[in-house]
Parts: C-alpha cells; structure tokens; sequence
C-alpha cells in the first residue's frame, strides 16, 4: 500500500534525483520514493527495538537471490554488466 504526498525538496536533490533517473530510465518520482525506502531499510540498528534485531539475524538470501547476485557482482567486475543489471543490482 502507498500514499501519495507533496513534499519540497532542494533545487540540488532535484537536480540529482533528475540525473539518476535519467541514467536510470525511471521518473524523479520513482528515484525519490526508492531513496525514502531505502532510508528505512538501512535504519542505524541503535534504533531499532530489540524484536526487529532479532528479526534482521534471520534474514537470508534465497538461493536464487544468491546466485543472481553473483552473477550480477561478476558481470559488474568484468565491466559487461547492463543498465538492467546494474539497477537490479542496486534495488
């Protein structure tokens, strides 16, 4: 579920947000809302309850989600990965 808002925003986070979602092909909207997930998803564990730690100990990568990412890291190291790729990496 989502919930649209407004919000204001520096001159320079547009104009950052503008160049990663023109690399990206994505809308600014995207690349900003994907910013604001991912400032949840790496929440400084000091402040996190002591059930979401436990929570995060048990948390592993399937083996799919392993092999794709190593076949991500290794395409990224031999310079062939695509604009696809690297945003699959990178989400």
């Amino acid at each position: 579920m989502s919930e649209q808002i407004t919000i204001e925003v520096s001159d320079q986070v547009v104009r950052h947000a503008a160049q990663v979602a023109a690399h990206t092909q994505r809308k600014v909207e995207d690349v900003l809302a994907a910013w604001l997930e991912s400032v949840i998803a790496e929440m400084p564990v000091e402040e996190l309850s002591d059930e979401e730690v436990l929570a995060l100990t048990e948390l592993q990568l399937t083996d799919e989600q392993q092999a794709t990412l190593s076949d991500l890291l290794e395409q990224r190291r031999e310079t062939t990965l695509d604009k696809e790729g690297q945003h699959q990496l990178t989400s």
